[in-house]
């Protein structure tokens, strides 16, 4: 189907709550958007959908004043207007959760969701008040922690939260959620369904983007998508198109996703990372983990349940406080991630592409060539661009990395894109262990099956993998053996035998059971 296909009296007859149409807009030259539209009904749940660098998130900018339109315009049921500034589009209405989290980390978790709109009293900011006000709309995306907290206390996944909890408290009339779920578990997913489905019925219009398929048909009555700056859906019934032709309109070819399965009959070799007994700073006591060459070992957990907080422990961004870490059968005691590299072969992506993945003010080639400098350095320590590029180049081919040029800076990339370059500089570090932390948060279908057939492949060559995912659909596809997380302990091991249904259940079944044992021991 396309756009031409679309019943056009239904898009001309239905007022519009919100609509951009025929926008373009460009940078240094290059084109973002050509000509592209997007309508909103009254109390609709509206996808948008698209490759990385589609556009996306451009429009998304022009819809709330972060950018100007060089052509087109802005209509809110009917009439134009113009958003000099985010604020005069928060004035009209229209709030956003962008893809990239902007909280002040050093403020509280109610100074943040309240920036701007703080309650005096006797002309001075009341705390108290602040953190009543704040409390409801935390709980509503199931934040039940302290408002007066550090936002720098949040894990990534909280941190959403915390954003989507910021745009909710503004009661606006258009919502457009920029990637909202891309760190948050189904059942995560499924209390927000329900919070955005209210919304709806009391008279918001919500536009979602999501690279998760699965969530589009959840939620959404009609979808968009944008390929090069173009519309090549507009504005269709979801229920009218099948996933196989949404996938084509966004990569404008057939894709044979990936199937994983056949890999499940490897036999996994010698210990590369062993846990004996482990507990660290964050909370977790006496955890026990094997990883194996030649493995992928899903590790799944709700947000908070201490999933990354291992990570960061096993390459030394925690301090172990007990027991000890194996790799390769010999005791190891890592400092930093550099030692965790240079001495174990071990690295680890990030889900923090922006704070902790990458430097994004310098180029493509010296993020990714960063991991392999101490290998390919001359004498002096000196380092060139053509010995750089055999190494860089192939994993940023591999990940289909849109970029004009290897020398162009990380930040100028979509987000989708920059989590690619923050998984191709361990790639071209030949890692022994990988752990990949959310490696397919905010990427598109395409670029997230070649990211599964790489992780794939690097397991065949004989890497070990830890996978921390908060997609479960991801982990059961992937991953050998399961290990389930809750409140910093693993809760059990589960082999996987690759079929979605049981195994979900099982796990949110070992999720549940330990909750209400935590309840029930305190009470």
């Amino acid at each position: 189907m396309t756009s031409e296909q679309a019943p056009p009296d239904v898009r001309e007859t239905t007022p519009a709550a919100f609509a951009l149409e025929d926008v373009w807009k460009s940078f240094g030259g290059v084109t973002a958007l050509s000509g592209a539209s997007l309508r909103l009904r009254p109390r609709e749940i509206h996808a948008l959908i698209g490759e990385n660098g589609a556009g996306k998130s451009t429009l998304i900018n022009i819809a709330t004043g972060v950018h100007r339109p060089e052509r087109g315009r802005i209509l809110m049921h009917g009439r134009e207007v113009h958003f000099a500034t985010p604020g005069a589009a928060a004035e009209h209405g229209v709030s956003v959760v962008h893809q990239e989290r902007n909280l002040v980390r050093k403020f509280s978790l109610a100074e943040n969701l309240l920036l701007g709109r703080q309650p005096l009293t006797g002309g001075v900011v009341s705390y108290g008040k602040m953190a009543a006000e704040a409390r409801p709309w935390l709980e509503r995306v199931g934040l039940h922690l302290d408002p007066l907290a550090e936002a720098s206390s949040l894990s990534p996944g909280q941190a959403q939260l915390l954003e989507i909890a910021k745009a909710l408290s503004r009661r606006c009339e258009v919502l457009l959620l920029d990637e909202p779920t891309s760190s948050i578990t189904e059942a995560e997913f499924e209390h927000l369904r329900v919070i955005l489905t209210e919304l709806c019925n009391g008279g918001t219009s919500i536009v979602f983007v999501s690279h998760k398929l699965e969530e589009v048909y959840s939620l959404c009555s009609r979808i968009t998508v944008l390929r090069d700056g173009r519309n090549i859906l507009n504005d269709v019934p979801v229920a009218a198109v099948s996933q196989e032709e949404i996938v084509r309109a966004m990569v404008g070819r057939h894709i044979e996703l990936f199937a994983a399965g056949g890999r499940r009959n490897a036999r996994a070799g010698a210990p590369r990372l062993e846990l004996r007994n482990v507990s660290t700073e964050f909370g977790h006591r006496g955890l026990d983990l094997t990883i194996r060459r030649g493995e992928i070992v899903g590790l799944y957990g709700l947000v908070g349940a201490g999933r990354t907080e291992l990570a960061r422990s096993i390459i030394g961004l925690g301090r172990i406080t007990g027991g000890e870490i194996v790799v390769n059968g010999k005791p190891a005691r890592i400092r930093n991630p550099y030692d965790a590299l240079r001495h174990h072969r071990i690295g680890y992506v990030s889900e923090d592409r922006k704070d902790e993945g990458l430097i994004l003010r310098h180029s493509i080639s010296r993020n990714v060539g960063i991991t392999v400098w101490q290998r390919i350095e001359r004498w002096m320590g000196w380092i060139s661009d053509q010995r750089t590029r055999p190494s860089v180049e192939p994993p940023l081919q591999h990940l289909n990395v849109k970029m004009q040029r290897i020398s162009q800076p990380a930040g100028s990339l979509s987000g989708g894109n920059q989590q690619k370059v923050s998984a191709a500089k361990w790639i071209a570090a030949e890692a022994e262990l990988l752990i990949f932390d959310e490696p397919t948060v905010g990427i598109d279908v395409a670029a997230k099956d070649a990211m599964h057939r790489l992780i794939v492949e690097l397991v065949e060559n004989g890497s070990a993998i830890l996978l921390i995912s908060s997609d479960l659909r991801e982990v059961v596809q992937l991953a050998d053996r399961i290990l389930v997380m809750g409140d910093f302990r693993l809760l059990a091991e589960i082999a996987n035998s690759g079929e979605y249904a049981p195994i979900s259940e099982l796990v949110m079944l070992t999720i549940t059971k330990a909750t209400r044992d935590v309840e029930a021991a305190a009470a």
